[in-house]
């Protein structure tokens, strides 16, 4: 490139000329505009700067992370061994635990890490829970936990007692089939409690097989389906005690369900 054959005056003047034309552009903006716009400038370089100081140096070699981070996690001790290779001394208790409601909880959930126990199970012992304070972890009452999970109140069940006293972890049904609804729907039963249908007995809307309540999660209960069902107490020409709350069925909201308004289990709720 010659660069003695450049007009340097004609460049000089044309550089002078935008910068002025830039001079008088930023004085005809708004005040609001230039604030902001200074603002977005700083953010920008301090965004730069920060980015330069925080992110490794070799993120995004091999992809969206940083390419040490495999050999950092290689170098990392093994700890949990996986619950497949307990099988290869404890078969009779797996075994069982595979036809048990806990079948999906790892060994390592209640023993606690086991690679070292597999590599020298007479020098390295696992924990076995036998206290009552490990279990409610699991199964205390708390209301986000799902319909049906088997919950209890510590304070009020069996107290004092350790749960292996009456349950096998690897195998924990209950000693004896439940009679009540609110052994497992404790949240639904205070809530009945509380409404008009407290003495309308869980059965009278809910047909419950008996395996229902020894595997609870694959026999299920059934659950009203129509407005003709609540007309059977509710309905004006319904044969039921006097005093229940009476509609007419063929004028009373007529294209919705009854449950769309009303909560079974507190009914007088808005």
């Amino acid at each position: 490139m010659d660069l003695d054959n450049f007009n340097w005056e004609e460049i000089n003047k044309k550089l002078k000329e935008s910068v002025r034309a830039m001079k008088s552009f930023w004085k005809s903006l708004p005040e609001q505009v230039k604030r902001l716009t200074v603002i977005v400038i700083v953010l920008i370089f301090a965004l730069i700067f920060v980015r330069g100081l925080l992110v490794p140096a070799d993120f995004g070699k091999y992809g969206h992370y940083r390419a040490s981070a495999i050999d950092e996690i290689i170098s990392q001790e093994i700890n949990y061994a996986g619950h497949g290779i307990c099988l290869e001394c404890h078969d009779d208790i797996v075994e069982k635990k595979q036809s048990s409601y806990h079948k999906g909880v790892s060994c390592e959930v209640c023993h606690g890490p086991a690679a070292k126990h597999t590599e020298s199970p007479d020098e390295v012992s696992l924990r076995a829970p036998r206290g009552r304070g490990y279990c409610p972890l699991c199964h205390e009452y708390l209301p986000s936990r799902p319909t049906g999970f088997p919950q209890i109140v510590s304070a009020s069940h069996n107290p004092m007692k350790p749960c292996i006293t009456c349950h096998n972890p690897h195998d924990p049904k209950p000693p004896q089939t439940p009679k009540e609804c609110s052994a497992c729907h404790a949240e639904i039963a205070r809530t009945k409690s509380l409404s008009r249908h407290i003495y309308v007995p869980c059965v009278r809307c809910h047909e419950a097989p008996v395996d229902h309540k020894i595997k609870p999660r694959e026999v299920l209960p059934s659950k009203p389906q129509t407005r003709e069902f609540c007309g059977g107490c509710h309905g004006e020409d319904a044969d039921s005690d006097k005093g229940i709350p009476r509609i007419d069925l063929a004028e009373h909201y007529e294209h919705y369900t009854c449950w769309q308004c009303h909560y079974p289990h507190l009914p007088e709720a808005p």
